[in-house]
């Protein structure tokens, strides 16, 4: 298949906006520069016309950008495909970040938030428009519960609780 490699910059720029995203829609791979939003495009495209599903996987290490690029494709989904609803499918997708990020994020030594696990995400479509989506994740490194690096902390969640255990609600918890 087709292979993009993308770096981190770690700031933004303005190369994943929506006018982007237009001069990218319905264009074949190869006319224009390599982008995420090509890979989306070509993918979308063939979803489309010839009705076969799609898979996108984004893989690299810590901070290299995995979970922005799968941000700017879901983006790129809703804005060419649109979106069946009355609010953003890719906020909607997102919504629940913050907590599975509490279970499954830590802070490691190149990144304050490092996922610590893989995320499977899929996009339904009905008519070329997003109708849905479903995150599955599995937890890559167990290890980090009983061990870190130094400088390296385990999963935000325990910190949560044990910075919330003088909270009533939680005092049963016996934290």
């Amino acid at each position: 298949g087709i292979i993009l490699v993308a770096i981190n910059p770690y700031k933004l720029l303005p190369i994943y906006e929506e006018e982007v995203i237009y001069a990218y829609s319905g264009h074949e791979i190869g006319d224009m520069d390599p982008h995420i939003f090509a890979l989306a495009e070509e993918a979308y495209k063939q979803m489309v016309r010839f009705g076969k599903n799609q898979s996108i996987i984004i893989s690299g290490e810590s901070g290299a950008g995995k979970t922005a690029s799968a941000k700017y494709a879901m983006r790129y989904f809703t804005t060419v495909g649109g979106c069946l609803g009355d609010s953003s499918m890719e906020e909607k997708v997102l919504a629940s970040s913050p907590i599975m990020e509490a279970f499954g994020n830590a802070r490691t030594t190149r990144n304050d938030n490092s996922s610590r696990f893989g995320k499977y995400i899929k996009i339904g479509f009905s008519q070329a428009g997003v109708t849905g989506a479903t995150i599955k994740t599995y937890l890559l490194e167990k290890s980090r519960v009983t061990f870190q690096a130094k400088a390296e902390r385990n999963y935000h969640i325990f910190y949560q609780l044990c910075a919330s255990a003088t909270l009533p609600e939680l005092q049963h918890l016996g934290l």
